[in-house]
């Protein structure tokens, strides 16, 4: 099984509502591809006017990612909004493997 985790930073206003934004777009296509055994949504205060959003994926294996991501597994997945929200994001994700 494999784990991919993603951070992006937001307002600490815009964390209900990126979050929201987050549902709607990316845990539900993770959630809608094959191979996927569940989707995360992570998100904490960090007391300076920002908030940490982590989303973590499970999946069976690493070609069921690239049937999400493409080939570029690495490579972080973006949606028309996210600019609006983010302050600060990672262009990339990380990969573990879950034993």
């Amino acid at each position: 099984m494999i784990a991919r985790t993603w951070r992006g930073w937001v307002r600490s206003e815009d964390r209900a509502a990126y979050a929201a934004y987050v549902e709607e777009t990316g845990m539900a296509q993770y959630r809608r591809t094959p191979g996927n055994m569940a989707a995360h949504l992570l998100t904490r205060d960090l007391g300076d006017g920002r908030a940490e959003v982590v989303t973590v994926s499970l999946w069976a294996s690493l070609d069921d990612v690239r049937a999400f991501a493409g080939d570029d597994v690495d490579a972080a997945v973006f949606y028309p909004e996210d600019d609006r929200y983010l302050v600060d994001r990672e262009r990339t994700v990380t990969h573990y493997e879950v034993h």
